[in-house]
């Protein structure tokens, strides 16, 4: 397995294939780099070399119980950025991965990145507070966290099944590879990790970050996610970055690289080669 070693002592697995212009993948909660499967091996195909990895607690990336926060999520990325000495890079973020990308940008700068793109991103602020008052109420979030400490396999069971891939949308064809493929990445990952990333994803404020943006940024958005409400997140980010460009997909719900995965990398591709 290839991995790094982070300043404070732990493994990080990562994906490194293929050659040509580099593409970062940074996974969303509580997944691993298998969730990219589809745009691994599209962009593969294509000629681009591919790099995704597991966030500290995911997949098979160490298991610690400290760190669950977005400043360490991106200096991790950026040692890996740092090891493989990656130039040009186009950084690609899932959901909390898209946050992980606009915290690394805004703390590590752009000297090794050429474009971004957030894909059903958490930013700028998921959690509702006086500033923020279209965003979701703080104890949608306590809940999430009750359920992943009482019965963590049953709650990545019924994630999946219902509003993650809106499944339980009215004539949704579900598939239960897909299901049980997200159960598998989720319990993989650690208890305390996914627990405390509930806070990191939710009420980690972006907007400064976002200005800090000066690459070509896409923000590509379902305007039926169930999970990350598409009017609070996608078009504030497009208008925070200072290049950016919203894309809105009709009726897609929040895991849309999995089950729209044909139209998003015909998307990433335009976006990526233009």
């Amino acid at each position: 397995m290839s991995t790094i070693t982070t300043k404070d002592g732990l493994t990080i697995f990562y994906k490194d294939w293929g050659s040509g212009s580099p593409i970062v993948f940074s996974h969303g909660w509580p997944l691993s780099s298998d969730d990219w499967d589809a745009q691994l091996m599209f962009f593969l195909k294509h000629g681009y070399r591919v790099i995704a990895h597991d966030r500290r607690g995911h997949g098979r990336s160490s298991q610690t119980a400290e760190g669950h926060d977005m400043d360490h999520y991106a200096d991790d990325l950026a040692a890996l950025t740092a090891h493989l000495d990656l130039q040009g890079a186009v950084h690609v973020g899932h959901s909390t991965g898209g946050g992980e990308v606009v915290r690394y940008l805004a703390r590590h700068g752009e000297s090794r990145v050429s474009k971004a793109v957030l894909i059903s991103a958490v930013p700028p602020l998921m959690v509702k507070t006086v500033s923020n008052p279209g965003g979701l109420p703080r104890d949608v979030f306590d809940g999430l966290q009750a359920q992943v400490a009482e019965n963590r396999s049953q709650f990545y069971l019924d994630l999946p099944t219902g509003p993650f891939y809106g499944y339980n949308r009215p004539g949704a064809k579900m598939s239960q590879g897909v299901v049980q493929n997200w159960w598998r990445q989720g319990m993989m990952g650690g208890a305390k990790a996914h627990y405390d990333g509930i806070v990191a994803f939710s009420q980690t404020d972006f907007t400064e970050d976002l200005k800090k943006i000066t690459v070509p940024t896409l923000v590509m958005h379902g305007d039926d996610d169930q999970i990350v409400p598409y009017a609070g997140a996608g078009p504030l980010s497009a208008k925070l970055v200072k290049n950016g460009t919203l894309k809105t997909y009709k009726g897609f719900p929040h895991g849309m690289p999995t089950t729209e995965a044909a139209t998003i990398n015909a998307d990433l591709l335009a976006f990526v080669k233009g």
